[in-house]
Parts: C-alpha cells; structure tokens; sequence
C-alpha cells in the first residue's frame, strides 16, 4: 500500500459585486454610524436588510433606523481565532437583535471570557476607528449595561414602531463592494491517485483497470466511474497518446508564464480508457488537430510533464479513438 499524500491548499480570490440601493444603503450608513434596516408589508423590521420580503417575495424599500444597541438572542465562543476574522483574541459568535429590529444580525462579541456571555445579554455596537462602508465597520458588539432606548419600543404583533424611517440617502454613497474570499484546507487525493502521482515523479503514468469493464482509468479515482466497482489492479499506461479534442486558449493566465494563443488538448494515452488533458507545444497552434500523435516532455525536478509534442507519427484512425471524446 503506497503512502497516501496531503497538502495543505489555499484558494482564494476577490469577489467584486455591485449594491443595489438597499444594501448600499445599509453600508454607506455604517460607514456613518448609522445601522438601517427595511420595513416589511406587515410591520416587521429585517436587520441587516434585504430587498424582498423573505414571506411575500414583494420588493421591500422602506428603510428605518434602528439602535446601536441590542440583545443576544443566541452565541457560540470561538476559543481560537483563525486568519481574517474580526478579533485576534477569543471571542463570541453572537446573534444580535438590535433594538427596533425584529431579528437578528449575525457578528462578534469583545468578551473576557465564555462565562461572561449569555443569552439575553445587553450589546452594543462599537465602531471601527476607520469606516469604509463594509460590515467591518461594526468593529464588534460590546457588553452594554443600558436599558433598551425607545427606538426598540417594537410590538410584539402587527408593526414595529420603534424604528425610526431613515431615507437612505447620504452623501458619496457606497455603490459596489471587494470581498476578499479565501479557503484554507488540507488536501488528500486517496489511495489511487497518491499512487498516480508518486508514479509521475518516477515520469511513469500509471491508471487503474476495471475488473468489470476492464477499461483503465488515469487519473485513476479508485472505483470505476461506469460500473461503480473498486478498482485496484495497476497499469502502465503511454507515454505516447492522441490528442482526441483541444481548445486554443486566447487569453493570458496571472502567474502562468505561457505566450498566447496556446492549446489544451484531451490525450488519450495508449492503453487508457479515458482522456485527461495536458498542453500541447512543438507545434503551432493551428497545426494541432485532432489525431494528432504527442509524447510527453518533462523538465528537470519536474512532478509531472510540462507539455505534449507531436512524435512525427502518421495521425491516429478516428476510429481508434471515438470512443474516448
């Protein structure tokens, strides 16, 4: 049994959106001191606020100001806290209900410990020094030993007329927003694949034959994809393979030094029943067809080949290869 691999892998990237005027609405006031929240057709006051009625669907736009101050509805303490959330001490999650709001709204709770929270506790908002009109201008709740103020004054039926209307306008309101999104996971390919990559650094490509269908699959997955059947017998697929379909790419990669156009192709390596891809190079771009015979180039220390080149042999029969499109 081969070691089976782990890495650890980050993905991350900036998400960009637009605001419609609820939301920048809600985030302008932020960056002004001000939470706002939207009134529904029945009375109920949504914070943070949404542009449908979550029970009707119906367009929502009437925005009302809500207290800075609130309760904890529920909590959760965070003993350590990861990269990029709002404290770098322990905290706790909480669920907020500000005052004049009928729900809650989801943040942080600067708190010496977990036996200090609990819920029903009195909150209030404490601002970020430097406001940008982000949710991260709310820079955490802080315990608050005040009294509920007479804008929470809500009914328990019918409308909420603790929250004071607010016409959403400011000066050099907020109209989009980068998110900056990021996971950090731990990665294990598995038996079968551990074994696919550990043969690549020998420069050997090896897959994993069906005892069902008997067709071998690279990269092997460890159970057959048609038949559903563990797959465990070896085999030593290529080097050499065909290139069944490709694609010219036009645009340029970040961080990938490779001059466009170039072309990914499926090649179906000798003795695979499946196509995985690979670049093509020693070739011009619209010379490459479909075929096409290629052999794999490595470069040194390389884990896996850097591209496919044509072998100078005559193309591949259709025929031999229809099956593997």
């Amino acid at each position: 049994m081969p070691e089976v691999l782990s890495a650890p892998l980050v993905v991350e990237f900036p998400f960009t959106r637009s605001l419609g005027p609820v939301q920048s609405a809600f985030l302008t006031g932020l960056r002004e001191c001000v939470v706002l929240g939207v009134r529904t057709g029945d009375g109920h006051v949504l914070v943070p606020p949404v542009e449908y009625d979550p029970v009707t669907a119906e367009e929502i736009r009437e925005l009302v100001e809500v207290a800075p101050t609130g309760t904890v509805t529920t909590w959760a303490w965070n003993h350590e806290p990861r990269r990029g959330q709002p404290l770098g001490t322990p905290f706790a999650w909480v669920l907020v209900r500000l005052d004049g709001a009928d729900t809650a709204l989801l943040h942080v709770l600067d708190a010496p410990g977990p036996d200090t929270v609990h819920t029903g506790m009195r909150v209030r908002v404490r601002w970020a020094e430097e406001r940008s009109g982000a949710i991260t201008d709310i820079a955490c709740f802080e315990p608050y030993e005040g009294e509920a103020s007479e804008v929470g004054d809500a009914s328990e039926a019918g409308e909420n007329t603790g929250a004071e209307a607010h016409s959403g306008e400011f000066e050099d309101p907020v109209t989009g927003i980068v998110a900056p999104a990021r996971l950090d996971y731990t990665y294990s390919p598995g038996r079968a694949q551990s074994a696919y990559i550990t043969a690549l650094s020998g420069r050997r490509t090896v897959g994993e034959r069906c005892p069902s269908c008997r067709k071998v699959y690279v990269p092997p997955r460890g159970a057959c994809p048609t038949c559903g059947v563990a797959t465990a017998e070896q085999v030593e697929v290529g080097p050499r393979g065909t290139v069944t379909t490709f694609c010219i790419v036009n645009i340029k990669a970040r961080n990938l030094d490779i001059e466009v156009p170039y072309v990914y192709a499926h090649i179906a390596l000798d003795g695979a029943g499946l196509a995985l891809h690979g670049r093509i190079g020693g070739i011009p771009y619209d010379q490459v067809r479909m075929g096409l015979r290629v052999e794999p180039v490595w470069t040194d220390g390389a884990r896996h080949p850097d591209h496919y080149r044509p072998t100078g042999e005559p193309d591949a029969d259709y025929d031999a290869y229809k099956e593997l499109l």
